[in-house]
């Protein structure tokens, strides 16, 4: 298999846009992995929930109807193989290195999703701001299909540039604000966005589950100037790399791997411990923009 990585023309498409969709990126037999893996994942959350574990990886949300799941964090230590077999795979690298340069790092993972039912919107957001030296996005692989009508993602072209006052988008415009786009998805396909595009999806009725799973990359160079993590850190995330092409290559023998390029500088020391690489925890985030953003500029939409 060739490594499929970006074309001139698609980066230049997602820098001026914020977004790029990738119709049918994912195989099929990959993607029924995954949809199976994404089926035990909510299991083991309900689960969780119902012993009173408190999972601190399973999120869970009070909505009108009660009590919901929403989202499952750190998906490669939830003793399921497939979200390394994703990561580890030239459909995933190969864009990481296309956006990030040879030493991308794999930075969150996780799985968010409507129950069926629960329609609740998402309201206007950026995921992170920060100083716009390097990419940082998202790879956000759907599992189920996302149609107009049904709450399908919502995306502002072009409002990655600057900070923005989402709570005065909802304020303004409402789910309507100028030259926002709807972003209709089917199994398989995948969504690039950049981390600070505007971007929301309304409320539903009666809808069907919807799950997403979302891998964040940045550049190494960037996370040293922008922080908020540290050398350390990097080189811990760095780690799963070879272990999700050692997954990878598990599950299809005989393919050609990706060719990993990364810098000896960033080049990680592999350690013993699995259930360790496979959890590296968050203890700080880069602040986003959500409609808590009382500091922020008002965006200029005409």
């Amino acid at each position: 298999m060739t490594a499929p990585h970006l074309t001139a023309e698609q980066l230049r498409f997602y820098d001026d846009n914020g977004y790029l969709l990738l119709p049918g990126w994912i195989p099929p037999a990959m993607l029924e992995r995954l949809r199976s893996a994404g089926d035990r994942w909510i299991e083991a959350g309900l689960a969780s929930d119902a012993r009173a574990d408190n999972d601190p990886d399973y999120k869970f949300a009070e909505r009108g109807g009660g009590r919901t799941m929403w989202r499952v964090d750190y998906l490669h230590s939830k003793n399921r193989a497939e979200s390394l077999e994703l990561l580890g795979s030239p459909q995933v690298l190969a864009v990481a290195e296309s956006m990030c340069g040879p030493n991308f790092v794999p930075t969150y993972e996780s799985m968010v999703f409507k129950m069926e039912g629960d329609g609740a919107a998402v309201q206007w957001h950026q995921d992170a701001v920060h100083p716009r030296s390097h990419r940082i996005f998202n790879f956000d692989l759907y599992l189920d299909e996302s149609r107009s009508g049904a709450g399908a993602l919502l995306v502002i072209p072009g409002s990655h540039r600057a900070k923005h006052d989402v709570c005065a988008i909802g304020d303004d415009f409402g789910w309507r604000p100028p030259g926002a786009i709807e972003v209709e998805m089917k199994p398989g396909d995948v969504l690039l966005h950049d981390v600070m595009v505007v971007h929301g999806s309304p409320d539903t009725v009666a809808n069907r589950l919807r799950r997403t799973i979302y891998y964040e990359f940045r550049a190494a160079e960037e996370i040293i100037e922008d922080g908020p993590w540290d050398r350390e850190w990097i080189d811990r995330r760095m780690r799963l790399i070879p272990l999700g092409m050692r997954a990878f290559a598990a599950s299809h023998p005989g393919e050609s791997p990706f060719e990993w390029n990364v810098t000896g500088e960033f080049r990680p020391a592999m350690g013993e411990d699995l259930e360790a690489e496979l959890r590296i925890a968050h203890l700080t985030h880069m602040s986003g923009s959500w409609c808590s953003a009382g500091d922020a500029v008002k965006p200029a939409l005409t």
